[in-house]
C-alpha cells in the first residue's frame, strides 16, 4: 500500500524499452516511442497527483545519436508533437519544465519547442518536470569541471574551496537548484545507469522494473515507490 506520507521528493526516471516494445508486436521504432511518450504523459500527471516534487526523465542520451537517422529523427518530431500537444496541460497543472542537456544540435524546429517550453512554463510552482536530452553523466561532469578549473585559472576560486556542493552547483541540476534523486527507476528489466544522473545518484535508491515503458503504467510507478519505502536509508551508517 502506497504511502502518501513517505513519496520521494525526486524520482528519476530511465525510460528504457520502446525499441524492444515494437519490435515485439512487429512495428517500426517510431511506433515504441510514440507509445512512449503516452506513457511518460501519464507517469507526469501521477507523480503530480501523488505529491513528487521533481521528476526527471532521461529522454534522449549523448549515446542515442548512434541509433539509425530514420529513429532519430522521429524522436526530434515526437519532441516537437509532445510540446504542441501538451504545453496547454503542464500549463494548466502548473509544471515547470526544465531541460537538462545541450540539445543545441537538435533540428531548429525541436530546439524552438524545448525552448518554448521551458520559457512559457519558468514562473510554475508545482511539480518540476526535469527533462534530459542529448544528456550524458560523464560530459555534466566534465562540463563542471571546465567551469570550475576556468574560475580557478581566473583567480576567482581557490582550490581548496572545491566542495562537493560547488560541483553540484555547476552540473545541470544545479543550475535549477533540482535536489538528488531518492529514487531512480529503470524500467525493462535492464540493471545499469547508463551514463544518467553519475553524480547525482550516490546515495539514490535503485528500483529495476521489469515492464517495458509503453508498459510502464502509474500502478507500476506506485509499486516502485512502495519498493523504496520499505528501503532503510542508512547513507554509510549501521
Amino acid at each position: 500500500m502506497l504511502d502518501r506520507n513517505n513519496i520521494p521528493r525526486h524520482v528519476a526516471i530511465i525510460m528504457d524499452g520502446n525499441g524492444r516494445w515494437a519490435k515485439k508486436r512487429l512495428l517500426p521504432a517510431a511506433a515504441g516511442h510514440n507509445a512512449g511518450m503516452k506513457s511518460m504523459i501519464e507517469i507526469v500527471r501521477h507523480a503530480d497527483d501523488i505529491g513528487v516534487e521533481y521528476l526527471t526523465v532521461y529522454a534522449f542520451s549523448t549515446e542515442n545519436w548512434k541509433r539509425s537517422k530514420e529513429e532519430v529523427g522521429g524522436i526530434f518530431k515526437l519532441l516537437v508533437k509532445y510540446v504542441d500537444s501538451q504545453l496547454r496541460e503542464l500549463m494548466k497543472n502548473n509544471v515547470k519544465v526544465n531541460i537538462l542537456g545541450d540539445p543545441s544540435a537538435f533540428p531548429g524546429e525541436a530546439v524552438q519547442r524545448l525552448d518554448k517550453m521551458a520559457s512559457e512554463t519558468k514562473d510554475n510552482t508545482d511539480l518540476v518536470f526535469n527533462i534530459a536530452v542529448n544528456y550524458g553523466g560523464r560530459e555534466e561532469i566534465r562540463r563542471a569541471c571546465e567551469s570550475i578549473g576556468k574560475d580557478v585559472r581566473d583567480g576567482s576560486l581557490a582550490p581548496e574551496d572545491i566542495s562537493e556542493e560547488e560541483i553540484s552547483r555547476r552540473l545541470w541540476t544545479g543550475m535549477y537548484d533540482v535536489p538528488d534523486p531518492e529514487l531512480l527507476i529503470r524500467t525493462s528489466g535492464e540493471e545499469r545507469l547508463s551514463n544518467f544522473l553519475l553524480w547525482q545518484c550516490a546515495y539514490s535508491e535503485f528500483v529495476f522494473a521489469d515492464a517495458l515503458w509503453p508498459d510502464f503504467t502509474p500502478e507500476e510507478m506506485d509499486k516502485a515507490i512502495e519498493t523504496y519505502q520499505k528501503r532503510n536509508r542508512r547513507f554509510g551508517g549501521r
